[in-house]
């Protein structure tokens, strides 16, 4: 590579190119926002959220031009330096106008930390490797590891102004909130473009053509296996299988590192990235047909026009007929029929439909609905035999896209839910199964036909659907697959004995609140022997001779714990103890602890039982020994309720020894989760497919079950392996890299941005 005369010189040239790119396209922003606001407003949406959404125009029509000013200002401050001094709301001054409030409480300065931090997450979902290639070139022009933390380039920095100037303006959070797809769009979009012009300023000057991201992929000085959320020998974000620790005091270092390194790919492309592109696509057919979409808030759904119903009607039927069932009973209806075969059928259906149609919009709908299945069908993923029963949900989809304009504005509504369900369990679908594929099939099969069946009873009958596959899938993976009804099983006896354990051990504590034993001998009944009991119980039942043998033996151990005053009872300790000993190694061998933790654990207890015969401490009554006895032989009737309790993080890390080769416990790797990847974590659904780097294999996996409150969660392969996670376990996977969806977008995300896409090519297929 030539190396530039002066390359610090360059650094700082391409360094006010790009600040000086950003102040030229800040009010193009600012205008699109505005037109979002817009667009959201004529929406049809609850009445409250329609209430508030009319604020929102008039609001940033007058708020709007200090907020432009406020990030103009503090940009232009970082041309000649590049960092960005003031990039807090309260380094701000207060806005011009008087009645404007601006609250610097500590909750409101946190609330804008967050909302900060998530615009910048999805500024790198979309520019992560513009900028990690534009950091790379700038890193080596200046001669260091990395770049300043108030270096006007990194996305963070240019977040803060943004909701530093937006609060400064006297515009709030819930304005925020009500923009927050749009904004979130516009600027990660405007963002790509800034990185993309300074890249090729460098690159058209020679500065690393060729960029190596070795150099970023940072190692921890002390890797160890413990500590935190432990290490991973995967390598973070599929670059490199360096060891990435995450001890204390790195947690925030790493967590850092692999949200610019995997993009946070499945978390900002959740809700905010739907939602943002179902805005994109109401402003783009905005343009084209400034009435879509605008309805009364408060008027009912309005059916299709007569013409047009027939036709719906016409089509439905006439795609059944065609993509009728062929052959056999057992031959799946259309898998005869090829995808460009399935595409023309739709074509065609689709000018008579237009030619139907008695207004713009509802030719408009008509258009949309068909690009949509159309990108649908040529989705590869989709097993062919499944893709005809997404063909025959086009014409029920049309029908209620044309009477319910919420179709096209909200992201939950249950068509599009029902279709991304599907999608994404389907997408995964293993063919050469045949046992497995049929079961699937056929519940698809019966969903559309449903749906069919009910022509007019719009979302509803989508909705009901919806909840029965559903319920449809956790039966099915608990039963029905053969891949994973086995982890399953496993699985649910695991969160048993977890649930158990924890129960146990609150019930124990409770009798043993007031009894004077040892603390030695304490620890080992909270400790171990809990979770002893719950292995009993859950092998054997809780009213098993086992379970009340272990039962039995908590109750010998707690008398002779108790102080020992005469030689009677001494010389009974004596007799009773190789039994009560061996009892309880046999416990710990059925719960998987270690031999050489049982021997720690036995030289405990025999101090603790030595010390009892030289204890001052009153004794135990023989009717208290009694009263506890009976106790613990009912101990499942005191047990509190299992809903109420957490399976924590150490817990399940105590379960490594309860791995078999067909369940795995994963109890380390990954980096320290931000609240955002645990609340992703636990929004994960029953299906969807993920790509999972663990213990040296990248191989796609399946999310079968979840457990109580979605504390564990049980991924399978189609081999039958089974991986259980934790949910901290799990968020700090997702933060990693280490795991993450197959499909980066749901199914109707994706349509919407590929028809989003021909109608950028010709807008005018909307209304011919």
């Amino acid at each position: 590579m030539p190396t530039p005369a002066n390359p610090m010189a360059l650094a700082q040239q391409a360094r006010q190119s790009y600040v000086e790119g950003l102040l030229a396209g800040l009010p193009a922003v600012v205008q699109a926002i505005d037109q979002g606001a817009r667009i959201l407003v004529s929406q049809v949406a609850e009445p409250m959220v329609a209430m508030k959404r009319r604020e929102l125009v008039p609001q940033l029509q007058k708020a709007g031009p200090l907020w432009l000013q406020g990030m103009t200002s503090m940009l232009r401050g970082a041309r000649l330096t590049g960092i960005v001094s003031a990039t807090r709301p309260g380094d701000l001054p207060a806005p011009a106008s008087r009645d404007a409030k601006l609250s610097l409480v500590d909750d409101d300065t946190i609330e804008h930390e967050i909302i900060s931090s998530r615009l910048a997450l999805a500024m790198m979902d979309r520019a992560s490797w513009e900028f990690t290639d534009l950091r790379s070139r700038m890193t080596v022009l200046e001669g260091r590891d990395e770049l300043d933390t108030n270096d006007a380039l990194r996305p963070h920095v240019f977040a803060r102004i943004i909701s530093a100037s937006w609060r400064a303006a006297g515009l709030g959070l819930e304005t925020w909130r009500q923009l927050q797809g749009v904004l979130h769009e516009e600027f990660a979009h405007f963002s790509e473009e800034g990185y993309h012009e300074t890249n090729r300023y460098l690159l058209e000057r020679q500065v690393l053509p060729e960029v190596d991201l070795r150099p970023f992929i940072r190692r921890s000085r002390n890797s160890t296996r413990g500590g935190g959320y432990g290490s991973s020998s995967q390598g973070t974000g599929g670059f490199s299988n360096s060891r990435t620790g995450t001890g204390a005091g790195q947690g925030r270092e790493v967590g850092e590192e692999t949200r610019l390194m995997t993009r946070a790919a499945g978390l900002s492309r959740g809700v905010d990235h739907a939602e943002a592109v179902l805005g994109r696509l109401n402003r783009l057919i905005g343009r084209q047909l400034p009435g879509f979409g605008a309805t009364e808030h408060d008027r009912p759904p309005a059916a299709a026009s007569p013409r047009l119903k027939a036709a719906i009607n016409d089509a439905q039927q006439g795609i059944a007929r065609r993509l009728a069932p062929a052959g056999d009973a057992r031959t799946v209806a259309g898998a005869h029929v090829s995808t460009p075969a399935l595409l023309e059928e739709l074509n065609q259906r689709r000018q008579a439909l237009k030619q139907a149609a008695s207004t713009p919009v509802e030719r408009a709908t008509i258009e949309i609905v068909a690009l949509l299945f159309q990108s649908i069908l040529t989705e590869e993923r989709i097993p062919t035999s499944v893709r005809v029963w997404f063909a025959r949900l086009q014409m029920p989809v049309l029908r209620v896209a044309v009477s319910e304009p919420d179709f096209f504005a909200t992201i939950d509504h249950p068509a599009r839910r029902l279709i991304d369900r599907m999608g994404a369990c389907v997408m995964g679908f293993d063919a050469t199964s045949r046992a497995i594929g049929d079961i699937l099939e056929k519940e698809i099969k019966r969903v559309v036909q449903v749906v069919e069946a009910y022509p007019d009873t719009g979302r509803r009958v989508f909705q009901t659907v919806l909840v029965e596959f559903e319920k449809f899938l956790e039966h099915y993976f608990k039963n029905e697959n053969e891949a994973s009804r086995k982890g399953v099983s496993l699985a649910q006896q695991v969160e048993q004995r977890e649930t158990l354990a924890i129960q146990y051990t609150i019930e124990l504590r409770k009798m043993l609140n007031e009894v004077p034993v040892q603390e030695g001998v304490r620890e080992f009944l909270f400790h171990v022997w809990a979770d002893v009991l719950a292995m009993a119980a859950v092998k054997h039942g809780n009213q098993s001779d086992a379970t009340k043998d272990m039962k039995r033996a908590a109750a010998d151990l707690i008398w002779s714990a108790s102080a020992k005053v005469s030689r009677e009872e001494r010389a009974e300790v004596i007799r009773r103890l190789p039994p009560l000993l061996k009892t309880l190694r046999d416990g710990m061998e059925h719960a998987g602890v270690p031999a050489d933790k049982q021997d720690e654990h036995i030289q405990r207890l025999n101090k603790s039982l030595a010390a009892a015969f030289t204890a001052k401490a009153a004794a135990i009554p023989h009717e208290r020994l009694e009263e506890l006895m009976a106790r613990l032989e009912t101990l499942e009737e005191l047990l509190p309720e299992a809903a109420d309790l957490e399976i924590d993080e150490s817990m399940v890390h105590d379960l490594s020894g309860y791995e078999s080769s067909e369940l795995e416990v994963v109890a380390e790797g990954g980096s320290m989760p931000t609240p955002a990847m645990l609340a992703w974590a636990r929004e994960l659904q029953v299906g969807s497919w993920y790509m999972l780097d663990y213990r040296n294999r990248n191989e796609a996996v399946q999310l079968a079950w979840q457990g109580m409150r979605r504390q564990l969660t049980l991924f399978v392969s189609p081999q039958g392996r089974g991986v259980l996670f934790q949910q901290n376990r799990l968020a700090a996977f997702l933060q990693a890299g280490l795991l993450v969806p197959a499909q980066d977008e749901s199914l109707t995300v994706r349509a919407t941005r590929s028809a989003m896409a021909k109608l950028d090519v010709d807008p005018s297929r909307l209304l011919n």
